[in-house]
């Protein structure tokens, strides 16, 4: 018997019971669907965040207050004049700028409306140019609100749509936390990482924040900005001198404060995103391998149906490869339509946008997910088709 006589015969058990082959390749399918489509949110999880840190710019330094605490007890907590201290023409010649932060969260009231305000950051007005955020309407904050603690606020576009509506925010008053403020601008959009989004934000003078929301603290961060690129080793350099000095770190010490560039960060946020990835394709594997039992099930139950028809063949002179081929190939077939079918669920699937994030296809996992139902195939298919050449023609036919 030849191979085409083989896989005629398989296609043959096949449809001799659809149903029953549907729902066989329905495991396989959801298994394949879910192995792209989750590698593919996980990947564009990645690609945001990238997209986000990189949109900082290449000269960005982050100072923020260590895990830990530092020198246990002698530990100090970042100030604003610590931020100040940092502009320093002559011992820190590469520090272009930098900005005290302080992140709070507030609930926004406007009439009739409510609503929670991810990220309330309470800075400087070099904040603005150095995360390189831009001015859609209405104006900045100056130096002179900073030092009057004046109560103005600059939204995102989603906070001052999800406060305002289509109505025009700039020059109206919000309550944040009971407190009011006055909108005096709105920023231009720059997008959500699924995981933050960047635009649900509000920004007034760290004076003002520190007053009436976050208290006197610890600053969240200091966001430094360097002379260039180039200059950013320099740059950090400089700042960890004037930090160790005024916290006072000695040499060899562990300081109560962490440095990290955007390309730091961006390897950081990188490596949770992967794990976070691998974890997910692991989920999905399992419904892969859930699915792969599901073959052998029906595959058994299948050989126990036609023993008689086995039993018929074999007399008739059919060898143990051909039937062994038969069964193979009835699960190899299932394995590979179900895992056709995951593909184009998983390809369409991630057109979508999920929980904030647009997925993004790898095609290493589309050729191993379906190469992957294809094993399956013959190796869950292997122990029923065993099973099926090795029955005796005489017990076969007697079978009831």
């Amino acid at each position: 018997m030849n191979l085409l006589e083989i896989l005629r015969f398989a296609v043959r058990g096949l449809t001799a019971n659809k149903l029953r082959s549907a729902l066989t390749t329905l495991g396989i399918t959801i298994g394949v669907a879910a192995v792209i489509l989750l590698v593919a949110v996980g990947n564009g999880a990645s690609a945001a965040i990238a997209a986000s840190i990189q949109g900082l710019g290449t000269n960005v330094v982050n100072v923020s207050p260590a895990r830990g605490g530092g020198q246990g007890a002698t530990a100090r907590p970042l100030t604003v004049q610590d931020a100040h201290a940092l502009v320093d023409p002559v011992g820190a010649p590469d520090v272009k700028a930098a900005s005290p932060v302080v992140n709070t969260t507030a609930t926004a009231t406007y009439g009739q409306t409510s609503y929670d305000i991810s990220s309330v950051a309470g800075t400087e007005p070099a904040y603005f140019s150095t995360t390189n955020r831009e001015l859609a309407q209405g104006q900045l904050f100056t130096g002179e609100d900073v030092t009057a603690a004046r109560k103005v606020v600059v939204l995102g576009p989603t906070t001052a749509q999800s406060i305002f509506g289509t109505a025009d925010p700039v020059g109206k008053n919000v309550l944040l936390n009971s407190i009011q403020f006055t909108v005096i601008g709105v920023l231009q959009a720059k997008g959500s990482t699924g995981l933050q989004n960047a635009d649900d934000v509000a920004i007034a003078p760290i004076s003002a924040v520190q007053n009436s929301l976050a208290g006197y603290g610890s600053l969240s961060q200091i966001a430094v900005q360097a002379t260039s690129a180039d200059s950013v080793s320099l740059a950090q350099s400089e700042i960890t001198a004037i930090l160790n000095a005024r916290h006072g770190i000695r040499l060899g010490g562990t300081p109560d404060y962490q440095i990290q560039n955007s390309e730091q960060l961006l390897a950081t946020r990188t490596s949770a995103t992967e794990t976070f990835t691998v974890l997910l394709a692991a989920v999905a594997a399992i419904s892969l391998l859930v699915g792969g039992i599901g073959v052998t099930n029906i595959m058994l139950v299948t050989v126990t149906e036609r023993i008689r028809e086995i039993g018929i063949r074999k007399a008739i002179g059919a060898p143990r490869a051909a039937i062994l081929g038969q069964f193979l190939a009835e699960a190899t077939m299932l394995s590979l339509f179900g895992g056709l079918l995951g593909v184009a669920i998983g390809l369409i699937g991630s057109r979508f946008t999920i929980s904030g994030i647009k997925p993004v296809v790898v095609p290493s996992s589309i050729l191993l997910a379906f190469a992957v139902s294809a094993l399956i195939g013959l190796f869950f298919g292997s122990f029923p088709a065993n099973r099926a050449a090795k029955l005796r023609p005489i017990d076969a036919l007697r079978h009831e």
